[in-house]
C-alpha cells in the first residue's frame, strides 16, 4: 500500500511539476485539526474574519480549524508562537497588516513580514473602517475636521492605540490634510466607542460593524470611509477621495505559516480559501457582520500587494516612532 501511494504521488508530481514529497503532502493535508493563531481578542474584526474562514474550511478541506486568540504585545506574542511552531501546516497565523507591517514601521519588530513567516494569501480586506466623529465634536465630514484642526492646531482629539494601525491612520490623515491632531491612547475599539459616546475624544478610526447603530441614532457621525473605492455596503458614507482628499488606507488580512512550510501546503490553503470566498453564504456572513465585501489575493498577488503596502507605510516610520 505504501509503495502504491508513493507511485501515485510520483505520478501526481509529474503532472504538476512538483517534487513527489510536495505532491504527497498537498494531497494529505490537513490530516488533523489546524490551529489558527489570532493576535487579537474575541469579537473584533480580525477574530470575526478568522472564525468565518474556520466555519467554511471543514466543508472543503475535511478537517476543522481551531481558532485560538493570543492577545498582547501588539501581536508579537501570537507571531512568536506561530514562528516557533513546527512547519507542518498544522499551525497558521491569521492577522492583518497592523501586526505584520505597522509593527515594523513603529519599531516594535525589526524584521520584514516574510522573514519569519511564509505568506499563503490575503483572505479578506477590511473595507469597512470608518473615520468617526463624536456627537459632541459636531463633525459631519472631512472638511469640518480640517477647518477646526487648522483653526486650533492640536485641539482636535484623536483616540487610538498608540503605535498601532489606527494610530498610523490618524498620522497619515493629518499629514495628507496638513493639520495637527492631538493623539490620545484610549485602547481597543470598544474603548474608543466608549470615549466617543462620552465626548472624551473627537475622532477615531473603527470598523463600521460595531458602530453602525450609532450612525442611525445620530450618536456618532460617519465622517469618511478609508476604502480606496467606496464600499457600497456602508451606504452613503463618502471616501476621503470623494471629499477632496487623496487618501485611503485599507486593512488586508493575512494567512501565513511558520517559515519552511511545504509550498504545496501553502498553495492548498490558498486554494481552499479561494473556494471559500466563492460561497454565497460566506459573502453574506461578511456583509451581515462587518459590512465587508468579499476580497481575495492568492500567494503571488498577496506578496506583491503586501510589499507595496510596506513601501507606502515605511515612509511614515520616523513620524510614527516619534509619536509613540
Amino acid at each position: 500500500m505504501t509503495i502504491r501511494r508513493n507511485l501515485l504521488a510520483a505520478a501526481v508530481a509529474l503532472c504538476t511539476g512538483l517534487p513527489a514529497v510536495h505532491a504527497a503532502d498537498a494531497t494529505a493535508w490537513p490530516t488533523k485539526p489546524v490551529q489558527v493563531i489570532v493576535p487579537a481578542g474575541a469579537g473584533g474584526d480580525t477574530d470575526f474574519n478568522a472564525r468565518q474562514m474556520a466555519r467554511f474550511f471543514e466543508k472543503i478541506a475535511g478537517k476543522p480549524m481551531v481558532v485560538t486568540n493570543v492577545n498582547g504585545g501588539g501581536g508579537t506574542i501570537a507571531m512568536a508562537q506561530v514562528q516557533g511552531a513546527a512547519p507542518d501546516g498544522n499551525t497558521m497565523f491569521f492577522g492583518h497588516t497592523g501586526m505584520l507591517i505597522v509593527n515594523e514601521v513603529s519599531g516594535l519588530i525589526d524584521y520584514k513580514f516574510d522573514a519569519k513567516l511564509d505568506i499563503a494569501c490575503i483572505p479578506a480586506i477590511d473595507k469597512g473602517v470608518v473615520f468617526i466623529g463624536s456627537k459632541k465634536s459636531g463633525f459631519k465630514n472631512v472638511q469640518d475636521v480640517v477647518t477646526k484642526a487648522k483653526a486650533a492646531p492640536s485641539t482636535v482629539i484623536y483616540g487610538t492605540e498608540m503605535g498601532g494601525f489606527s494610530h498610523l491612520q490618524g498620522l497619515m490623515f493629518a499629514k495628507q490634510a496638513g493639520v495637527q491632531l492631538k493623539f490620545v491612547d484610549v485602547g481597543s475599539a470598544s474603548d474608543k466607542i466608549t470615549s466617543l459616546l462620552g465626548g472624551r475624544i473627537d475622532l477615531a478610526s473603527i470598523s463600521f460593524g460595531p458602530v453602525k447603530d450609532y450612525a442611525t441614532t445620530g450618536d456618532m457621525a460617519m465622517v469618511a470611509q478609508f476604502s480606496k473605492d467606496a464600499n457600497p455596503l456602508l451606504g452613503n458614507i463618502n471616501t476621503f477621495t470623494q471629499q477632496g482628499l487623496a487618501f485611503d488606507m485599507e486593512k488586508p488580512y493575512i494567512i501565513a505559516f511558520p517559515k519552511g512550510t511545504d509550498p504545496a501546503i501553502i498553495k492548498k490553503m490558498a486554494d481552499v480559501m479561494q473556494q471559500i470566498t466563492k460561497d454565497p453564504a460566506y459573502a453574506k456572513a461578511l456583509e451581515d457582520g462587518f459590512k465587508q465585501p468579499v476580497s481575495f489575493m492568492h500567494t503571488k498577488d498577496a506578496t506583491v500587494h503586501l510589499n507595496k503596502v510596506r513601501d507606502d507605510l515605511m515612509q511614515y516610520k520616523d513620524l510614527l516612532r516619534q509619536k509613540k
